[in-house]
């Protein structure tokens, strides 16, 4: 068994019944069931459409994204959650080097390096090298003045962990800010990479070894092994090709508003809804959320 589950931007609810109705007759579905209304329908399916990928395309242009999971396990036991662009808006190396006065070429490394075209590890060095003798107290500044919370963060996190799961922020960023995220959203643990500071300024260098993509791998296996759970009880989410390990090992690997190259490996793709879409995904209706 399968469920369909169709979803669109809380901000902007543009899910209507005709359009849920139709794909349920189209696919022979169950009676479909509102999660949220004009937000979240899904309804179940007996096997997985062939024909998925050219319906999901459709529905894009309409502003709703649709995922196909299997009916077993949806709830799941532990998030694994990247950090930048996922539960922050911003990517903080950008931030930083725009006090630096860096900030346009390090965005272009951050962009390619996300996008698979680069390798972590030398992208991360060469930015942070472009931090050299920065104030250390601008990471206060950025984190008070640029950093804004991904929508719909602190509901999953709430409604998740009061449901017994557990949650990990694991990011190639560094622990300066996932520290104060994972504290602001309710993360049970973080993993980052440790920006190297002497006398108030940044060295330029991170700590070795550098948290990149097998790192955020080796924290789904390490984490699951020390709770007694499963890859399968996991549902993770990112957005950059460091992030693809974790998402292809996961029960769920969710691509959040992920880069093309990103998305295009993943079976659950979000572009239009937001964190909560994870919920949805998993099965919760709106009426279940801890806000």
């Amino acid at each position: 068994m399968f469920v369909a589950v169709m979803l669109t931007n809380p901000g902007n609810p543009v899910l209507d019944a005709p359009s849920v109705e139709a794909l349920r007759n189209a696919w022979g579905g169950g009676e479909a069931r509102w999660l949220a209304q004009g937000i979240a329908a899904e309804f179940d399916l007996d096997a997985e459409p062939s024909n998925k990928w050219d319906v999901w395309e459709d529905l894009q242009l309409r502003g709703v994204d649709l995922v196909v999971v299997p009916a077993k396990g949806r709830r799941k036991k532990m998030l694994l959650a990247d950090m930048d662009s996922t539960m922050i808006q911003q990517e903080c190396i950008d931030e930083l080097a725009e006090e630096a006065g860096v900030g346009a070429y390090v965005k272009e490394i951050t962009a390619r390096a996300m996008n698979g075209e680069l390798g972590f590890d030398g992208a991360l060095r060469e930015r942070v090298g472009l931090l050299k003798g920065l104030d250390e107290s601008v990471i206060q500044q950025v984190l008070d003045t640029r950093i804004q919370l991904m929508p719909g963060g602190k509901t999953l996190l709430a409604t998740m962990k009061a449901n017994g799961a557990y949650a990990a922020l694991v990011s190639g960023g560094f622990t300066a800010f996932t520290a104060k995220v994972a504290a602001m959203l309710g993360f049970d643990e973080n993993r980052a990479n440790t920006l190297l500071i002497e006398d108030g300024k940044l060295t330029g260098k991170a700590a070795d070894p550098i948290l990149g993509r097998e790192a955020k791998v080796e924290a789904l296996h390490d984490i699951t092994a020390r709770l007694g759970l499963s890859r399968e009880d996991v549902v993770a989410v990112g957005d950059g090709a460091n992030d693809l390990g974790m998402l292809g090992l996961a029960g769920f690997g969710v691509a959040l508003h992920a880069k093309p190259s990103v998305a295009a490996e993943c079976d659950i793709r979000i572009n239009h809804g937001d964190l909560t879409a994870l919920l949805y995904v998993q099965g919760y209706g709106a009426d279940e959320f801890i806000n």
